[in-house]
């Protein structure tokens, strides 16, 4: 059998799993996790190298996570909703996954309609099936999603109990086009750890904040200093108002403190190196509708920014140094 390699997207509903199966099939944790809906804000692609088994050829599988799909009313919502599209465009397969404890309703057409559009091949993944005692009670889902998209297999799945998984990307793979990895073995994701840091710091916001916080805060880094034994971060919570930033400090600053130390914990193990985390907390009132700062929310931006800055610095200091020669 050939090698066979091709992207993939994750598509569906927040808090269907999206993020939670992009972490099970890579097996290490690219995506962060909270109950709160739309804590995936950005595509984050995950590289899964099947290996040859059953006689089949193995592959490479490369998953685009994206932003919960729904009806956006901000500058950050219709962010998201750009992220979406943008991963869908290309890719071989869609994975259309769905809570199956939920009953499907107008916010699951709305994301079905998302993927008629895009025509391109789909799998029906039915997530949390380890919450369902009976599994006779999946059959009306299953039929009910059959009438409304021609999907190519419907697959039963625990992502968080990693059952089904095997069989599913047996079925991915069998699939993709044949054709070479794109991707070296030793690489499972294009995200830089500068980006994945920030994630991990607003990762704790989501667990540690309630009502809007979560949803009014987000993260940049500022600096990323990496060396052999320490790593120095600087990074900025930014919220959109006073109350929030007060509570997000917390009484002596023990909620930022908590945030921190939780987070600076992950980040080591993400690194494997120490880390000193340093966090800051400013106000940027209604930033969620400025489409300028939500565009520069994008790590891709960011990195842009920083590549063309760095080009600059270098063209001072070899100006100044031409100037020094000229001397």
């Amino acid at each position: 059998m050939p090698f066979r390699s091709g992207f993939v997207c994750i598509l569906g509903r927040p808090n269907a799993g999206k993020s939670t199966l992009l972490n099970a099939l890579v097996g290490e944790k690219l995506a962060i996790i909270s109950p709160k809906p739309q804590t995936t804000r950005n595509r984050i692609q995950g590289i899964v190298h099947v290996p040859k088994r059953n006689g089949k050829g193995g592959g490479q599988i490369v998953l685009i996570d994206t932003p919960g799909v729904h009806k956006p009313d901000s500058s950050l919502g219709r962010k998201m909703m750009v992220e979406v599209r943008e991963a869908m465009e290309g890719c071989d397969l869609v994975l259309f996954i769905v809570d199956a404890t939920h009953k499907l309703d107008a916010r699951d057409q709305f994301a079905l309609d998302l993927l008629k559009q895009s025509g391109t091949r789909s799998f029906l993944l039915l997530n949390k099936i380890d919450l369902i005692r009976e599994k006779s009670k999946l059959l009306p889902l299953i039929e009910e999603y059959r009438k409304l998209c021609d999907f190519s297999e419907l697959i039963p799945i625990s992502a968080l109990k990693r059952s089904g998984l095997d069989a599913l990307l047996d079925s991915v793979i069998s699939v993709l086009p044949a054709g070479p990895a794109y991707f070296p073995e030793d690489e499972i994701t294009d995200q830089p750890a500068r980006f994945m840091a920030a994630e991990i710091v607003r990762e704790q916001v989501l667990m540690n904040t309630k009502e809007e916080i979560p949803y009014a805060t987000t993260v940049i880094v500022d600096s990323f200093e990496e060396g052999s034994k320490l790593t120095r971060i600087a990074a900025t919570i930014y919220c959109e108002r006073e109350g929030q930033k007060r509570i997000l400090v917390g009484k002596g600053g023990q909620m930022l403190k908590k945030i921190g130390s939780a987070a600076r914990v992950q980040i080591e193990r993400m690194l494997g190196t120490k880390v000193f985390l340093e966090l800051f907390v400013k106000v940027e009132p209604g930033w969620r509708d400025s489409r300028s700062f939500v565009e520069e929310l994008d790590w891709r931006k960011q990195r842009e920014r920083r590549m063309q800055q760095q080009g600059l610095q270098a063209d001072v200091e070899a100006a100044s140094d031409a100037n020094s020669t000229d001397g």
